[in-house]
């Protein structure tokens, strides 16, 4: 009887340390089934571009399909939500930029989604150029001949822009360069780069690496950088604080993964130290490169600090734009 009473409890035991372990053994096991990474921006974009490569290696460091979901409209909302109010179990994550981060709370009077507290950051990705770049057929080739070309035709320029973070940029030199042109909102930036080569519309701030093709083709021509240094990716390109002789005209994109809120940090962790190993190999830097974006690894705290400091950074860019909160 002892013997029986001694072997049930072992066995009790036993069930009783499985159940403990589960959960870790669950954790370890991650990911056991393909991952969405949702951009809010369409396909040939560069935040397209740079998921496209990332969930590729992803799938290839940690043996599992990520599959890139476009779900782009609304400024980014649409996606940002989505991953808002999914699971925290690292199954549905956003690689975003600072349209949907630091640039959307500070032009919607009403925003559904918190950058701050209804994300988790995971790590920072690339960093963009922006460039002004013109229709092939404007008469210009510097940023003031843009100014003088577009003060003589004031009412007849136009703009393009596709979301918040090219609208600031765009609005700040239409309103301190005293353009008089009219900004054209449009879904994406391809549909953008389009109308801009068809010449209905004569430039726009774009990002270089979805814009790269119809520079190189000559469809149109990049007249400056919008950062406030040059960049390795296009030397001969100068700013526009060094063309126009202005300061703090420092805007940028930046692009980074998140989860919702609540990831449990082991998922954050993993996701992290994949990226980061990703990010820091030669052969991925170079190809990266290539592709006009500059690898961009942080660990998760750098990254969420990056965050804040962008979200306040923009604010003050989209007040001196003059750009009401709609």
């Amino acid at each position: 009887m002892k013997r029986q009473i001694a072997r049930t409890l072992m066995a009790l035991a036993a069930v009783a340390f499985t159940g403990l372990c589960l959960p870790a053994i669950a954790q370890d096991a991650y990911p056991s089934r393909p991952v969405r990474i949702i951009i809010g921006f369409a396909p040939g974009s560069g935040t397209d571009v740079t998921a496209r490569m990332i969930a590729q290696e992803l799938g290839k460091s940690l043996n599992q399909t990520f599959i890139v979901e476009n779900r782009p409209g609304a400024a980014v909302q649409i996606a940002s939500n989505l991953v808002k109010a999914a699971p925290p179990d690292g199954y549905t994550l956003l690689l975003t930029s600072n349209s949907s981060h630091s640039v959307n709370p500070h032009v919607f009077k009403t925003l559904s989604y918190d950058p701050i507290t209804d994300f988790t950051p995971i790590g920072g990705v690339a960093s963009l150029p922006f460039v002004v770049a013109v229709n092939a057929a404007v008469p210009v080739n510097t940023m003031a001949e843009l100014v003088s070309w577009s003060q003589a035709n004031k009412g007849k320029v136009f703009y393009a822009y596709s979301g918040t973070v090219f609208r600031v940029p765009g609005e700040s030199l239409n309103r301190s360069q005293n353009l008089g042109a009219t900004g054209v909102p449009f879904k994406s930036s391809p549909d953008a780069m389009t109308e801009v080569i068809a010449g209905r519309v004569q430039f726009m701030v774009v990002d270089l690496a979805s814009s790269q093709p119809h520079l190189t083709s000559k469809r149109m021509r990049a007249i400056a950088l919008t950062s406030a240094k040059r960049s390795a990716l296009a030397p001969d390109l100068p700013t526009v604080e060094e063309a126009l002789r202005v300061q703090d005209f420092d805007m940028a994109a930046w692009t980074g993964l998140f989860g919702p809120a609540n990831l449990p940090r082991d998922i954050v962790d993993k996701l992290n130290g994949a990226l980061q190993r990703i990010l820091n190999r030669p052969d991925m830097r170079q190809r990266m490169l290539a592709a006009n974006l500059e690898p961009m690894p942080s660990d998760p705290a750098a990254f969420a600090e990056l965050v804040k400091q962008q979200l306040k950074s923009w604010g003050a860019k989209v007040k001196d734009a003059g750009i009401e909160p709609e």
